[in-house]
């Protein structure tokens, strides 16, 4: 099974700036030697079950909960059995048919 998530963590209470609060989740995520993919806009993971996606979620906060009076979160799931390796192979799916199309015209 793959369940790809992809999230954003941060506290509301910080000011604008927020990178610091952001790497050290991302720092956490590196320790535990994850395979990730950091975007402008969140963090994608791929695991294999989702009580492994749910507790980097939980590893995530507690980055934060010590210090961070308002933490906001938005996660998404994508979920698929028989699969591994989506991180990649979505991307990769995307721009083969890319190359098809530009070839055809």
């Amino acid at each position: 099974m793959s369940v790809l998530i992809e999230f954003a963590m941060f506290p509301t209470d910080k000011g604008e700036s927020v990178s610091e609060y952001v790497s050290r989740i991302i720092k956490r995520i590196e320790e535990l030697n994850l395979n990730y993919k950091l975007t402008p806009m969140g963090t994608i993971i791929e695991f294999e079950t989702m009580d492994e996606a749910l507790n980097l979620i939980n590893t995530a906060y507690k980055q934060l909960e010590t210090d961070c009076n308002r933490v906001y979160s938005i996660v998404k799931f994508d979920i698929r059995k028989g699969k591994k390796g989506r991180i990649e192979q979505k991307v990769k799916s995307i721009e083969e048919k890319l190359k098809k199309e530009v070839n055809h015209v």
